[in-house]
């Protein structure tokens, strides 16, 4: 199999980063980086979870909160006061 040379830039201080960490695992940047390939092919694809970074909206605030809300009435705790869920956090807090 005849090798090829890939080269692109990157920052420095990323390439830095990614060094360190690879060091720390015990090789280095380019055995990481033909690691990576090789799983690329393998796999097929990226062989991670690419996502975008979802704010959460009102409505999943409000139903996050109803959810909430909803384990509280059940557990029989939904009408305690500040004062109460603080003396219930401060015992948990000393029982440790």
């Amino acid at each position: 199999m005849s090798n090829t040379l890939v080269q692109f830039r990157i920052d420095n201080g990323l390439r830095q980063q990614a060094n360190e960490i690879c060091t720390k695992l015990g090789f280095d940047l380019p055995t990481y980086l033909r690691m990576s390939l090789t799983k690329l092919v393998q796999e097929q694809g990226v062989p991670f979870a690419i996502k975008l970074n979802t704010v959460p909206t009102a409505d999943d605030a409000i139903a996050a909160m109803r959810t909430l809300s909803a384990i509280s009435q059940a557990n029989g705790n939904s009408q305690m006061s500040l004062d109460e869920i603080n003396a219930e956090i401060s015992a948990t807090r000393n029982s440790r």
